[in-house]
Parts: structure tokens; sequence; C-alpha cells
């Protein structure tokens, strides 16, 4: 599966907020003939005193000409995946990492805000220029 256009941005501005990746990308099978890829899988480097907290990440771009499009194709999967972890590593949360200004400008959309807090999307909101994390929306 190819890697979306920002994958290496975002890989670098989690390791710049402390993650430690470990597995890029995340597979988990989920039977004999099907498995998910998920785009990242991370560490809190911070956390080493106790629990660690483990992420999963799945990077968009949303640079297609439909926004409405690319985003009912992350749902369906952030929705496939949050069930596949939950079956299969309960203990890493999942979130979807969208770019700052589709953030500003597609996902305050009222509509894209309820289905955020209906299916409760976890979001990264990352900017791709300067490869840094600016907002965790949990």
């Amino acid at each position: 599966m190819a890697k979306d256009v920002f994958h290496q941005q975002v890989k670098k501005a989690l390791i710049k907020d402390g993650w430690i990746i470990t597995h890029d990308p995340f597979t988990i099978r989920i039977s004999e003939a099907i498995k998910l890829q998920i785009d990242l899988a991370a560490e809190n480097a911070i956390a080493a005193e106790r629990n660690t907290e483990k992420i999963a990440v799945e990077i968009k771009s949303f640079i297609a000409d439909s926004d409405i499009s690319e985003f009912h194709n992350a749902l369906g999967q952030y929705l496939n995946y949050c069930q596949a972890l939950e079956e299969q590593e309960a203990d890493r949360i999942l979130y979807l990492a969208v770019p700052n200004e589709t953030y500003q400008n597609f996902f305050q959309l009222p509509f894209v805000q309820r289905a955020l807090q209906r299916y409760q999307v976890k979001l990264i909101v990352y900017d791709p220029r300067q490869e840094e994390i600016q907002q965790w929306i949990r």
C-alpha cells in the first residue's frame, strides 16, 4: 500500500513530540487472507517510568478534489482499524492525523464535527511544512 503524501512529515513530527516509532507500517492480521496496515505505531518515550502509552496513527493528506470523499474513506478506515485494535491490541489508541489547514477549513463544519463526536474520533492535527504536531484532540 502506498504511503500518504505527508507520511514522513507526520513521522518526524511525532518524533519531535517525544514518540518512538515502533512500526512503519503497523500490520494487524484479521484473518488468514486479510491484513490491515495502519500507517504508524508509536510509544511515548517520556512514559518510561510508568506504563508506556501506545498509539497507532492513520495519516491523511486531504489533497484530492473532494474533502467529503476523503473524509468518508478516512472515517471508514478509522472505524475498521478501531475495531481491529480493540480485538487484538486493546491498549493501543488510534488517531487520525490530518493537516492543520484541513482541520481549520473542513473539520470545523457542523456535519463533520457531529460525525467526529458520534464516532469518538481522536485526531492529531499536524503542520506538514513545519513537521510539527499542532494539536491532539482526544
